[in-house]
């Protein structure tokens, strides 16, 4: 019992719109939980309609609990950045402002120093043809977001945004990562 303990870890990563990313880290293999939020800024507790302001400071991010016995926190970067753009500052497809950037909040040293090497990796292998922007920050505080953006993509299939943007992202997650996926999720 003690190792399954030992193994739980904890991530937190904006890469954009979290409902994208939760809706895409829920299905792996691994992943206990994730949580839409906000990090990295200055103002308590913050609203989606402040969030979304800009002006707290907070980035959208997600929060996960996460097995590292069936998935790493370097596995997690690597599906993190090739489900966001990180080369773009402030902004996410047509989502735009400080809120949308790309983050990587780090728990402890250990995850820092895989956040670096990743990029380093990432910009020496020229994935993309723009430098890497993703801010590498220690985790100090996460805000949950309403109950309302918990599981949104779930719950809200049927929207326009779901459909036109999150939907695309999450089949293309399914493809590409198709060995990663909870046996669940396979089924569906």
């Amino acid at each position: 019992m003690a190792n399954e303990v030992d193994s739980q870890e904890t991530a937190t990563l904006g890469g954009g719109c979290y409902w994208c990313l939760e809706a895409i880290l829920e299905l792996l293999e691994g992943v206990c939980s994730v949580r839409p939020g906000a990090s990295g800024g200055h103002t308590e507790n913050p609203t989606y309609e402040e969030l979304c302001s800009g002006k707290t400071g907070h980035a959208e991010v997600v929060q996960l609990s996460f097995d590292s016995n069936l998935i790493t926190f370097a596995d997690l970067l690597e599906i993190f950045f090739s489900v966001h753009d990180p080369t773009t500052l402030n902004r996410q497809g047509g989502d735009v402002g400080t809120q949308y950037r790309s983050a990587i909040f780090t728990h402890d040293l250990e995850q820092r120093k895989i956040a670096r090497d990743m990029i380093n990796r990432l910009t020496t292998d020229k994935i993309w043809n723009d430098p890497i922007v993703t801010e590498v920050a220690d985790f100090e505080v996460f805000y949950p977001a309403e109950e309302y953006h918990q599981e949104y993509f779930r719950d809200n299939q049927e929207q326009p945004y779901c459909q036109i943007v999150i939907n695309p992202k999450v089949n293309k997650f399914r493809t590409k990562f198709s060995e990663k996926l909870k046996v669940k999720d396979l089924e569906n």
